[in-house]
């Protein structure tokens, strides 16, 4: 199984996780395709730039790969630890789609997804609250203070 999709886990020191607002498609986690050439920790990093403006950040660590069972795609989690404090909304133009206005926010971890959210996403979030599960605090430091 190789990723052709790279998911990057935001998760604050409370264990929320960051999540946008489409304004077409709902609420999602962020995630984007692997491009030629390019590692999953890459893209990931690369989709949290583009996507949420988050241009400080690094892997944390490496959650592995989930066969979506939605148009045969493969994902790669990727904990991600941004460098500096995030906000607790923001909102990020992001050039997808001719451009778009994203809202972003966090969500607690242990509830279900967002209302709004694709069934792909409810998915998503389960399989990553259980690889989240096996990572030891230290691993997940979270992304700073809230304001």
């Amino acid at each position: 199984m190789s990723a052709n999709k790279v998911c990057p886990l935001l998760q604050r020191d409370d264990g929320a996780l960051l999540w946008f607002r489409h304004p077409k498609a709902g609420c999602q986690l962020v995630k984007g395709t692997v491009e030629p050439g390019e590692t999953s920790a890459q893209a990931a990093l690369r989709e949290l730039a583009e996507e949420a403006g988050v241009a400080k950040a690094r892997i944390g660590r490496d959650l592995g790969e989930w066969a979506s069972g939605y148009q045969a795609q493969v994902w790669s989690f990727q904990l991600c630890v941004a460098e500096s404090a995030l906000p607790e909304t923001w909102s990020h133009f992001c050039l997808d789609d001719g451009g778009l206005l994203l809202e972003f926010f966090w969500h607690p971890l242990e509830r279900e997804a967002p209302e709004g959210s694709h069934p792909l996403y409810h998915r998503a979030l389960a399989e990553a609250r259980s690889r989240l599960a096996d990572v030891p605090p230290a691993a997940a430091p979270g992304c700073g203070e809230r304001t």
